[in-house]
């Protein structure tokens, strides 16, 4: 085995850079190369100095690698890249259309079993860790429901998806939720909420010079998985004002547990986080899992999995040992 874990970032948008700098901190990592779409990829200035190579040329590091880290968009890139590259590597990445993960696993899993690879897809915060205190939660306390908020923040996946949209030259996507929703889910009432109580989505769009606003924003309302069934508000700017002012990439959410035991026992469980940066965070979640990417692969396992497929102990940096002395 390599003495330390040999990764790749695919794609070099926000959460690749993330990854690129949170690389740095791990050091049981190092990075070998950066992929992209680019052309010539020599353009691409990177702040580590690894090699840039195109994403065309990829098969020629398939020994060079222990992990290719997938940062590409849920909307388009991550269904073509993400059985694409389990033939060849294995693989971490954040897909993150929640209804669509279990037919993007079985598709990783094909291409990953085929290539004699591990994928660990759809980690980052959530779906990832939220995802994975939802079971602990629901499991603990059955009798109970859980209810997810996302924000106040910046929305990646949802900003990459409006990006996508013909006519539109940039994005951003807060996604707010309801504090009166907040206050419901925390009096045990969260089964009640509609999706459209529980969160709004505000939207600040730069578009191509004659572009046709009002289909960009019917396009953006309707779209499934993303916008439909939400209160979504967009606002056209110039590309100088959204890099002025929407230029942070805060992010954060609640899952909130309410329950009982003994048939009258209230008990409470909640999960916060508040985040500086979204991709740095996202990032930092698929830097945990391609250790345990490689670790699996190490002993001879393939196919996909999701963070709930993960021992816990295999994503900690330490030594087993270590880490139950510490943690237990």
């Amino acid at each position: 085995m390599a003495s330390k874990i040999r990764l790749g970032i695919c794609g070099y948008g926000n959460l690749g850079k993330g990854a690129e700098s949170e690389i740095t901190r791990r050091p049981d990592m190092e990075l070998a190369a950066i992929f992209t779409r680019r052309t010539p990829p020599e353009s691409v200035r990177v702040r580590s100095g690894v090699p840039v190579v195109h994403v065309d040329d990829a098969a020629q590091w398939a020994d060079k690698l222990d992990v290719m880290l997938l940062c590409g968009g849920s909307a388009t890139d991550l269904p073509v890249q993400g059985p694409d590259m389990a033939k060849r590597f294995n693989t971490v990445d954040s897909f993150d259309t929640h209804a669509n993960i279990p037919d993007y696993l079985n598709a990783v899993d094909a291409a990953a079993r085929a290539g004699g690879h591990v994928s660990i897809v759809s980690v980052g915060w959530d779906p990832g860790l939220f995802s994975l205190f939802r079971l602990y939660m629901g499991a603990v306390i059955p009798d109970g429901q859980t209810t997810t908020f996302w924000g106040k923040g910046v929305s990646q996946g949802h900003s990459d998806a409006i990006r996508r949209i013909d006519g539109v030259r940039d994005a951003i996507q807060y996604t707010l939720p309801s504090e009166a929703a907040i206050d419901r889910a925390r009096r045990g009432e969260g089964a009640a909420l509609s999706v459209r109580e529980k969160h709004t989505r505000l939207c600040y769009v730069a578009v191509h010079e004659g572009a046709d606003t009002a289909r960009i924003e019917r396009e953006i309302k309707d779209m499934p998985n993303y916008f439909a069934g939400y209160d979504a508000t967009v606002h056209f700017i110039s590309p100088e004002e959204l890099r002025a002012n929407h230029s942070q990439l805060p992010h954060g959410g609640n899952v909130i547990h309410i329950g009982q035991t003994g048939g009258s026992n209230r008990q409470a469980m909640e999960l916060s986080l508040n985040l500086g940066s979204n991709p740095e965070f996202t990032a930092s979640v698929l830097l945990t899992c391609a250790r345990a990417a490689y670790r699996l692969s190490a002993k001879g396992e393939t196919g996909a999995k999701t963070i709930l497929d993960i021992p816990p102990i295999l994503l900690a940096e330490r030594e087993p040992e270590a880490v139950i002395r510490e943690l237990l």
